[in-house]
């Protein structure tokens, strides 16, 4: 079975995204998620005209010598934009023999090893009222899981709160990718304050546990935003209200720094949704340091990278929490719940649902049952392109913000 063609498909539906479909000589296609946000377009060119023309004649099936083909053959290896192309290309492929087979994805990888992947929403808030509705909201619609993040007294707007108050399902989960409508916008500037952040977030956990009791799992990003110091005291400070995970604490290209967050908090840990292989975790696992992976299939080489990766996390004992917001299309989503429902070492799956028009395009078959998420059971990963709602929704420009402190110098965001 070979390759006779392979587009990109850039479309905006709600948020930008690139998707690669490949097409072989039997008329099965596959679809394959590229999308990195803000730089979409780099990836894209970097498919259109790098790689497609690599992947006409191969053989569909040869998955693993066509990723190691186009990761060892390029000599520049690994890099965000690289691995997001080259998950593009692995799991259309993957989606193909998958439908060639006649199964769903995750029969091919071992079949399933639980009924449903435990999923977690966003609830935020302003302020606690607002955000106890919110997890009322989550709650009502069925999550069993829930990352808290909190407004901040002083400062006017912070990660992962949303602008204003909106049920699930309804764009409550904020896009923080800005489109202003400029043929050339530039990014939103916010400003951070670590140490009001830090006084603060212990206070909402007691209130929220307050209020919704021991039992049900929390979770909090922290972005990048720390120092490993600031951040082992907030992992310390966080401990009475049990979290699930203290997610990206600290930047994590110093890999060593999360050594002095964890000799001082036994805060569970997870980090590495800007990562993008597995030498980006090699110390992490080696001395298990986290608790929890974060990439994204999208963006750590496709099905075959990322279950390299998880296997080598399971030798460890470290389990996965694979990245789900809204700026993985559902082909990159639908690859993750696969793999989820086949490891052993699954630990919880992020879950965004996708704006209305977003769902136009992409025609999908997983299910969201009783705060669980399964991919489906029809061939492949279950997600079909509709060319003509896309079309609808052409690219436009998008910058994440940039992240300055009180005295204009540029932090983490």
């Amino acid at each position: 079975m070979r390759i006779t063609a392979a587009e990109t498909l850039v479309s905006s539906p709600g948020r930008n995204f690139v998707t690669l479909r490949v097409t072989t000589d039997d008329g099965l296609t596959g679809l394959g998620d590229a999308t990195l946000n803000g730089r979409e377009l780099a990836v894209e060119s970097y498919l259109r005209e790098h790689l497609v023309p690599l992947l006409i004649g191969r053989d569909a099936h040869a998955i693993e010598d066509t990723w190691q083909y186009l990761y060892r053959g390029a000599y520049w290896r690994r890099g965000p934009v690289t691995m997001a192309a080259i998950a593009a290309v692995d799991t259309a492929l993957w989606d193909i023999k998958a439908k060639a087979a006649g199964m769903p994805l995750y029969q091919l990888l071992g079949g399933a090893s639980r009924t449903g992947a435990l999923a977690y929403g966003h609830a935020s808030g302003r302020d606690l009222p607002e955000l106890f509705d919110s997890i009322r909201a989550h709650l009502d619609a069925g999550y069993r899981a829930l990352r808290v993040q909190s407004g901040i007294p002083g400062l006017d707007t912070v990660y992962g709160v949303a602008s204003s108050p909106a049920a699930p399902g309804d764009r409550y989960d904020y896009e923080p990718a800005r489109r202003t409508g400029d043929a050339h916008p530039r990014p939103t500037v916010e400003v951070w304050d670590t140490r009001a952040y830090l006084r603060h977030m212990p206070r909402v956990f007691e209130a929220v546990r307050n209020e919704f009791g021991p039992e049900l799992p929390l979770l909090h990003d922290g972005h990048h935003r720390m120092t490993p110091v600031q951040a082992a005291r907030l992992g310390r400070d966080l401990e009475p209200y049990d979290l699930f995970w203290l997610e990206d604490a600290t930047p994590g290209e110093d890999q060593s720094a999360l050594r002095l967050i964890r000799e001082h908090t036994v805060t569970p840990l997870a980090i590495g949704e800007v990562f993008n292989s597995v030498h980006d975790y090699t110390t992490l696992l080696h001395e298990r340091l986290i608790d929890y992976v974060r990439s994204a299939v999208t963006h750590a080489g496709g099905v075959t990278g990322m279950r390299r990766l998880l296997d080598h996390a399971a030798v460890y004992g470290i389990r996965s929490g694979l990245h789900g917001p809204t700026d993985i299309s559902p082909v990159g989503m639908a690859a993750a719940l696969h793999l989820d429902l086949a490891v052993h070492n699954f630990g919880i799956q992020e879950y965004m649902r996708h704006s209305t028009e977003t769902m136009e395009v992409f025609r999908t078959s997983y299910t969201f049952t009783k705060g669980a998420l399964h991919p489906g059971d029809g061939p492949g990963l279950g997600v079909e392109y509709d060319d003509e709602a896309a079309a609808a929704f052409p690219y436009t420009p998008a910058y994440l913000p940039v992240n300055r402190l009180a005295d204009g110098s540029v932090h983490d965001w």
